[in-house]
C-alpha cells in the first residue's frame, strides 16, 4: 500500500494532505517499514528535496 501511495504521489508530481495521511496510518497500522517501503519513501524524499515533487494543501490538486 505505501508503495502504491508513493507511486500516486510520483506520478501526479505532488504530496498531498491525503497522501501524506494514508501513508502516516499504513505505517501506523504495520508498525514497521519493509526494505520495498523505505526505499519507495526514500524515493519519495529525494524527490521532494529535489523539487520535484511539490507539497500541496488539497484544494491545488491539478
Amino acid at each position: 500500500m505505501i508503495r502504491r501511495l508513493v507511486e500516486k504521489a510520483l506520478f501526479i508530481k505532488q504530496m498531498t494532505p491525503e497522501i501524506e495521511n494514508a501513508i502516516n496510518s499504513e505505517l501506523t497500522r504495520l508498525g514497521h517499514v519493509s526494505d520495498e517501503d523505505y526505499e519507495a519513501l526514500e524515493l519519495l524524499m529525494a524527490e521532494m528535496d529535489a523539487g520535484r515533487i511539490q507539497l500541496v494543501p488539497s484544494r491545488f490538486i491539478f
